[in-house]
């Protein structure tokens, strides 16, 4: 089956508690505001996700891809959505230092 035939089983039963690139994609978009953060993106489908995608590539140019470069505001929201999910993930067992075989 081609990527394009599957579903995104939504950030929270991702791999790693969504600590992954598509999770980020979602968290980014929840920081920028291109999704309430009550979106999942539960059964999306890889092509809609592409297209988010693009519109967090787009709205961190402006900040040069850099959480750093972030207005106060911005830069507080990305921090408590990041921590929030690093905390669900460890809770999970994610640990950052394994690798995906370990």
């Amino acid at each position: 089956m081609s990527q394009h035939n599957k579903r995104y089983p939504g950030i929270d039963n991702d791999v790693h508690s969504g600590m992954t690139d598509i999770g980020k994609i979602i968290r980014d978009a929840w920081t920028f505001g291109i999704l309430p953060e009550t979106e999942h993106c539960v059964n999306w489908d890889y092509g809609r996700l592409e297209q988010l995608y693009d519109q967090v590539h787009q709205a961190w140019a402006p900040y040069g891809h850099l959480a750093s470069h972030l207005p106060d505001e911005l830069r507080e929201k990305h921090e408590r959505i990041y921590s929030e999910a690093i905390v669900r993930a460890r809770t999970a067992g994610w640990n950052v230092e394994l690798g995906d075989d370990d």
